[in-house]
């Protein structure tokens, strides 16, 4: 605890976002480059080292947040990305994409801001790259066992990076034609830009992971096949089959999923498509789903020049302060958020009608009508109550040319197959089941992440993928040295 008072001297700052006007025009990262590292020590500071650190309970990895907090208020940023790394293969993912549980655990965030925590942790792994503090760690010896792991997410490069430092031979099959998952093609290029993906998969490469892109397991290589040629097998492809939206109108041309339009965009950054045969340039968007999906297309209509762009919540607009009968701390609160990209849309307007910068809150979708040719031109929705019941005289309609479902997932995709060859016994929700050592039904076939938890955040992810290596270790050796910060069964703090 490097100064004893700084939770009383110092406010909470952020790491500040570049102007509206000027990052709407690009797709590079919000933030204001380099304007992190002069603020972050001071916000380290401010944590208080406590005598029972609840942010290590609300973060599934258990991350040393206190360690590292001290460390970096006292400029040590070698040590502290040692700290870091102890718990978290990629930091520079989470300190970017995950919603900072940690934060609502905070113990200063009883009465006052939390630390800053998840701006602490960037500029940790920021650092760590620049400074040369990550280098290979490739293992001293083979083990003569073989590893394959079906899926490119973050469970998966998780569990590969484990078990390739662990001395197993590991191979990466992954669908498309780039490695990530969804962090490749789901995640905008201004959330996350993919040289920080590229330059973890470089380091993987250096230590002997081996990648196969554009197969398809369980077409283009059976599944039966896979496991007949590794000695264990683990399934990593996330909950991908995504929810429909079962109202009138649905067969309009121009109502799509958010991930049939999100991956178009990031292949446009990413030197594929000049445009997007989606682009939502001069269009009227709606989207149809509260959650950081729909964040995620609203921020990217926002920036291919959609006329305008509006957001479906289904839930009520919440409060900006936690309440504390509800939900109380350390629990991670239903609060009146504001994201980048909401931000954007506030200050620009893009949706007149909406209740807060471009989301209208407790509305439901009852049906889509279109023009002559089958486009779809208008949605029409009703308020809601908390019971999601209609309101009389609540209905409306919104102009849409291009509507967006960012309804959430259900569970892995089964048209390719896997889950079928393998016979593997599936839960009623439709995730893939599993016993507590995150083995499936089938030998020797292990299942982590979306596709057996259900969808869930990037920190559990990465959680399932060091949990999950340490138990295929244990499977082909006998013991495990290596971290299982979670088990199949545990979940986030709730009342």
């Amino acid at each position: 605890m490097a100064d004893p008072k700084g939770f009383m001297t110092t406010p909470r700052e952020e790491w500040p976002r570049r102007p509206v006007d000027e990052r709407v025009r690009d797709w590079d990262e919000v933030y204001v480059p380099g304007a992190l590292l002069p603020i972050v020590s001071r916000q380290a500071d401010r944590c208080m080292d406590c005598g029972v650190p609840f942010c290590h309970d609300a973060c599934p990895l258990g991350n040393l947040i206190p360690e590292w907090n001290d460390l970096v208020s006292r400029e040590d940023w070698r040590a502290a990305a040692d700290r870091l790394h102890a718990t978290n293969n990629f930091p520079e993912f989470t300190g970017r994409l995950c919603p900072a549980p940690c934060e609502a655990g905070c113990v200063l965030a009883i009465n006052q801001p939390a630390v800053t925590i998840k701006n602490v942790e960037v500029a940790i792994a920021d650092r760590a790259w620049a400074d040369g503090f990550t280098p290979p760690r490739p293992p001293d010896r083979l083990s003569g066992r073989t590893v394959a792991v079906v899926g490119s997410g973050p469970t998966g490069l998780a569990a590969a990076q484990q078990l390739t430092r662990a001395g197993h031979t590991v191979a990466v099959y992954e669908r498309d034609d780039r490695l990530g998952g969804l962090m490749r093609y789901g995640i905008p290029e201004f959330k996350m830009e993919k040289r920080h993906l590229e330059r973890r998969l470089e380091q993987m490469r250096a230590e002997g992971t081996k990648f196969r892109t554009s197969t398809m397991v369980g077409r283009d290589v059976g599944a039966t096949e896979l496991r007949a040629r590794y000695d264990a097998v683990v399934i990593a492809t996330g909950a991908t089959a995504w929810r429909e939206l079962a109202v009138p109108g649905r067969e309009l041309t121009g109502i799509h999923q958010a991930m049939e339009y999100l991956p178009l965009a990031n292949r446009v950054c990413e030197g594929d498509l000049a445009e997007s045969p989606m682009s939502a340039a001069g269009k009227h968007v709606v989207i149809v789903g509260g959650g950081d999906t729909g964040a995620d297309c609203l921020g990217t209509a926002v920036r291919e020049g959609a006329a305008s762009v509006t957001q479906l919540d289904i839930y009520a607009q919440p409060d900006a302060e936690r309440d504390e009968d509800a939900e109380p701390w350390p629990t991670y609160p239903k609060i009146y958020r504001l994201s980048a990209a909401h931000e954007e849309a506030r200050d620009l307007e893009t949706a007149p009608a909406a209740d807060a910068d471009a989301r209208l809150f407790a509305a439901s979708t009852l049906r889509f009508e279109g023009d002559a040719d089958g486009r779809v031109r208008s949605l029409h929705l009703v308020e809601v109550d908390a019971e999601r019941r209609p309101l009389d005289g609540s209905g409306r309609s919104l102009p849409a040319d291009l509507v967006l479902l960012a309804l959430g997932f259900s569970g892995p995709d089964r048209a390719d197959g896997l889950i079928d060859q393998l016979r593997l016994a599936m839960a009623p929700r439709g995730t893939i089941t599993r016993d507590a050592d995150f083995a499936t039904s089938a030998r020797g076939v292990f299942v982590a992440g979306d596709a057996a938890r259900g969808q869930s955040l990037i920190v559990w992810a990465i959680a399932e993928g060091r949990a999950v290596a340490a138990a295929v270790d244990r499977y082909l050796t006998g013991s495990s040295q290596l971290p299982a910060p979670i088990g199949p069964y545990d979940r986030p703090m709730t009342v």
